[in-house]
């Protein structure tokens, strides 16, 4: 059976590398704004660049906010993907401070990497502190490429699935019972990336 994902258009990112690697990955895609296409869907993606409170603002106005929180109540997988993952938490300090999704505890800070150019761009180790059904058989010391100027920091440190560094050490994935998020760019990882979103698929497929 064919897993159907919807992933998530709120206009925070471009979207087609995103679709394209899910392609690869064996799914089902639908690239969707509308509330309605997405409920069908077998599981839920969240990607995003850009700024947390206004990416909040617009998935407040599409209604996305209160489809996530249905579909995580009704068991769906749920990943978000770079910005995507830190609106998942309570709150960010960027710009004026904002509110998130609140579905784990915990926000979103500036990196702290004095003498590094801030956002950080490039490719880092993620270090895997759990085993998960989405981490299979990637194994620590594996690079993944991030883009991003701020990190979440989860208050229940057993939330934090994967970490990395960059000045600082910074927590690079998530989880939590049907919630994922990553903050680097899965989709750009090469096949280390495909893996993890293959990964992501068998799980919606459960």
């Amino acid at each position: 059976m064919t897993s159907r994902l919807a992933i998530l258009d709120c206009g925070i990112g471009n979207l087609r590398s995103v679709e394209k690697a899910f392609e690869r990955s064996g799914a089902e895609v639908v690239v969707t704004s509308e509330v309605a296409a997405a409920e069908t869907a077998d599981g839920l993606v969240l990607p995003g660049v850009g700024a947390f409170p206004a990416a909040m603002e617009r998935v407040r106005e599409q209604g996305v906010d209160d489809l996530i929180g249905r579909s995580i109540a009704d068991g769906k997988p749920l990943l978000g993907i770079c910005l995507g993952m830190q609106l998942l938490f309570e709150r960010s300090s960027e710009g004026e401070g904002a509110e998130g999704l609140g579905l784990l505890e915990g926000s979103v800070e500036p990196i702290s990497a004095p003498g590094l150019k801030i956002p950080h761009i490039g490719w880092e180790r993620v270090t895997w502190e759990k085993s998960d059904p989405l981490v299979g058989d990637v194994e620590t010391g594996d690079d993944f490429y991030f883009v991003h100027g701020y990190a979440a920091r989860p208050r229940n440190e057993v939330d934090t699935l994967g970490r990395s560094v960059y000045g600082e050490g910074f927590c690079a994935a998530v989880s939590r019972g049907n919630i994922w998020g990553v903050q680097f760019h899965p989709e750009k990882s090469s096949a280390t990336g495909l893996g993890l979103l293959r990964r992501f698929v068998e799980v919606c497929e459960r």
